[in-house]
């Protein structure tokens, strides 16, 4: 964005009176208010030009390979502007990496989506766990379902033995559980039946 010089004297009025606040006359309050004004066209001008060259880079994309040339000559002012590579761009890049300047392109939108998404997860990230707190012990209480039941006879240490009412049917293996598949026969193997 350019000031004039007429604009540039009234910005540093601006930015004087916001480092030393003091009472304006009339006119300068006018003049500050018209520069205003002026940027915030400036800016809403420069968003409808962002928005049109990102519609006439979809346009180039969307007609590759034919359009190669001016794709990449958009490419490479909508990157200047600020424009991140989109997946579609980067497809449409390698596609055109047997030109020079495709190749270059493709290197530095590459460059540019890797550092997006660095900043993106670093943003997102989990902050780091902190220390856990410490444990405290479970206690039993009196009651509950301990209280309900008779106590049961302490279960000797190893294998449970076979004969055990509560295992009623043995665990069966992987092999029985997943039995392997026959795998077809290639179809040059194959015979037709005569």
């Amino acid at each position: 964005m350019a000031f004039s010089a007429d604009e540039l004297r009234v910005l540093r009025r601006a930015l004087a009176l916001a480092l030393h606040p003091a009472p304006l006359p009339a006119d300068e309050v006018r003049e500050c208010l018209r520069l205003a004004e002026s940027v915030d066209e400036a800016i809403h001008e420069a968003g409808r030009l962002r928005a049109f060259l990102l519609a006439d880079l979809a346009r180039y994309r969307a007609a590759l390979p034919a359009s190669a040339t001016g794709y990449l000559e958009l490419l490479q002012d909508a990157l200047a502007a600020g424009y991140r590579p989109q997946p579609d761009d980067l497809a449409a890049l390698r596609s055109l990496r047997r030109l020079p300047l495709g190749a270059a392109l493709l290197d530095r939108c590459q460059g540019i989506a890797e550092r997006s998404v660095r900043a993106r997860l670093a943003r997102t990230s989990p902050p780091a766990p902190a220390a856990p707190a410490p444990r405290t012990r479970l206690t039993a209480l009196p009651g509950g379902r301990a209280a309900a039941k008779p106590a049961r006879p302490a279960a000797p240490a190893g294998p449970a033995p076979a004969d055990n009412p509560s295992r009623e049917r043995p665990v069966p293996t992987p092999a029985e559980a997943f039995p392997p598949r026959k795998r077809p026969a290639p179809p040059g193997e194959r015979r037709e039946a005569s």
